[in-house]
């Protein structure tokens, strides 16, 4: 079975890039905060809700 070279530096290495990824996300939410810009999830920007009301038939 195949021994890891060096277990404390893989580690290091992957708590580096989770730091770097949580800083980097942090950021971004500052940026769309400072902007005034809300996540995108996919609905529309406007807050009115839109009723479809009654069917077409016509």
């Amino acid at each position: 079975m195949a021994r890891r070279a060096n277990y404390g530096f893989e580690k290091r290495q992957r708590e580096l890039r989770k730091q770097k990824k949580k800083q980097e996300k942090t950021e971004r939410r500052r940026g769309e905060d400072a902007t005034g810009q809300a996540p995108d999830s996919g609905e529309p920007l406007d807050e009115t809700k839109r009723d479809p009301g009654p069917p077409d038939n016509g």
